[in-house]
């Protein structure tokens, strides 16, 4: 079947692998997404990220995300803004990217040239747009694990639940992320946050993202923190979020949209076997 280019990019350590399907169909199978996801013996990446030629005028390129493990999901903000580093030609031109979440708009920051700000749509509240499986207050979800408990619950394109904690070090998330990730009040799964306030209107912020696990930046999971944080009165609506990769600046606007701010970074670029993408689950 020849050969597929791929562009592989980060956003502060949270990396992906970009196909560029506009002009040639891209297809991908969970095994094959899988297979090279691995970074011993594939490519290596969290998120792996195909661009397609627009279904109509609304926007400039429609967008499909799919985790390390195969499943396609709707958002992805640092990925965002990797698209907007690749495509944006103009310096105030907005670029307009649907998603399974919505139409996206991005735009390169003024003051800082390698860094890109995402409207990452509005922050949902409401149980069902989480959704979890009954009727919740969503600023304090009942559950619990070890250490953790009372999370807030924020759609970001995605679902998210944030704990709120005196000392993030000494949290094991990567051990409690997968059982909470699974809880049974997640029908659909769900990213678990583990925040800290470190300082005025400054989180110190871990993320197990659902489908990938531990990575080192976590967009959305930035928004879902600062949201949660204002919810829960512990901060102003611009919050500086750091993460194991970086920092983000998170502002939840008065329209109840959430702009994302933060680097992107071309890594290399590849070629792989167009097969290797499509590969077959084992019987």
């Amino acid at each position: 079947m020849g050969m597929r280019d791929f562009i592989k990019m980060h956003g502060l350590g949270n990396d992906f692998v970009i196909v560029d399907a506009r002009e040639r169909p891209f297809r991908v199978s969970e095994a094959g997404t899988r297979q090279l996801s691995d970074r011993h013996t594939g490519i290596g990446f969290d998120q792996l990220i195909a661009l397609d030629t627009p279904a109509d005028g609304g926007a400039d390129v429609d967008v499909r995300i799919f985790n390390s493990d195969g499943g396609e999901v709707s958002a992805c903000g640092n990925a965002m803004r990797c698209v907007a580093h690749l495509l944006l030609t103009g310096e105030d031109r907005k670029l307009a990217i649907r998603t399974g979440a919505g139409l996206l708009h991005a735009w390169r920051s003024r003051e800082e040239p390698t860094h890109y700000a995402v409207d990452m749509g509005p922050a949902r509240d409401a149980w069902q747009e989480i959704p979890l499986a009954e009727d919740c207050d969503t600023d304090h979800l009942p559950l619990t694990l070890g250490p953790l408990s009372d999370p807030v619950a924020v759609n970001m394109g995605n679902p998210h639940a944030v704990f709120f904690v005196d000392d993030i070090a000494a949290v094991p998330i990567e051990t409690l992320g997968p059982a909470l990730e699974h809880d049974a009040l997640f029908p659909e799964r769900a990213n678990i946050g583990v925040a800290q306030l470190v300082g005025p209107d400054t989180l110190r912020l871990r993320v197990w993202e659902r489908g990938v696990g531990m990575t080192l930046a976590c967009g959305s999971g930035a928004c879902a923190a600062a949201v949660a944080a204002h919810r829960r009165g512990l901060t102003g609506r611009r919050v500086r979020v750091d993460v194991d990769g970086g920092t983000l600046m998170i502002e939840w606007r008065d329209d109840n949209h959430v702009v994302m701010s933060g680097p992107a970074v071309e890594s290399f670029r590849g070629s792989v076997e167009e097969d290797a993408f499509i590969a077959l689950e084992d019987d």
